[in-house]
């Protein structure tokens, strides 16, 4: 009998293309506190990897990208991941990273799961995308999308996406900058662009990329207040409803 898989697989291609697949499908490869912590570690292990030039990152199954954080796990158990571990998660946050990731989006793609897209470089989504922040809604936060999306998309348009709540469709995402391509196959797109970055020069890439994300490096200030954000928002009576509504999909 065979063991439970991993909630997130790398795969490392000779070619020098890695590929990250979120596995959860069975609840729409939402991320627990375990798979945050795996994925954390996953980003560190490619930045140490010489071999690896480049990485996809996507979601196993039909029906979603990462449908943001499992907040039926905090309901059940009151866990919530720590700002360190938040953003170790999230490409080139916690972890130095000036390698190229590259997003394939499909299905849903909201809360940390557009968090974890919005932090790639590059984002090519199939037509039944679904890009949002529900954040708001449940009464939590996107404290570090918060500070990045402005920096992506039109600061009216950022703020449409986090105050209202409201899902956009990859076509919307196509003409505001948030997204590169929308495509049939998103995979298969992405697993061509990676190709095409890894036949490159690695060095190059990598000081390209170092230099076009300089300016969005967060700052001991910026990551203060990140934390300082969420311990509000999570020390609220609206967060501990939120997660109970959601579970009881009230």
């Amino acid at each position: 009998m065979t063991g439970a898989q991993p909630s997130i697989l790398l795969e490392k291609r000779s070619n020098g293309v890695a590929v990250i697949t979120l596995n959860r499908p069975h609840v729409l490869n939402a991320l627990d506190v375990p798979a945050k912590e795996r994925l954390g570690a996953i980003w560190q292990e490619i930045a140490d990897d010489r071999a690896v030039h480049v990485a996809v990152i996507t979601g196993a199954g039909s029906k979603a990208f990462c449908a943001g954080s499992d907040i039926k796990e905090i309901n059940r158990t009151g866990r919530m991941v720590t700002t360190e571990t938040l953003m170790r998660a999230i490409p080139g946050v916690g972890v130095a990273l000036d390698k190229p990731v590259i997003a394939a989006l499909n299905g849903y793609c909201v809360g940390m799961g557009m968090t974890l897209a919005l932090h790639c470089d590059l984002r090519v989504a199939a037509p039944d995308t679904v890009l949002g922040y529900p954040e708001v809604r449940h009464g939590m936060i996107s404290a570090v999308s918060a500070l990045r999306l402005p920096q992506v998309i039109p600061s009216a348009r950022a703020l449409e996406m986090l105050l209202l709540a409201r899902n956009i469709s990859p076509e919307e995402g196509l003409r505001w900058g948030l997204l590169n391509a929308v495509v049939d196959d998103a995979a298969a797109a992405a697993q061509k662009w990676a190709e095409a970055i890894a036949a490159c020069s690695p060095a190059a890439v990598q000081a390209t990329k170092r230099l076009a994300m300089f300016s969005r490096q967060l700052s001991e200030a910026e990551r203060v207040e990140i934390a300082a954000a969420r311990a509000l928002v999570e020390g609220a009576d609206d967060y501990r409803q939120g997660a109970a509504a959601f579970a009881g999909r009230r």
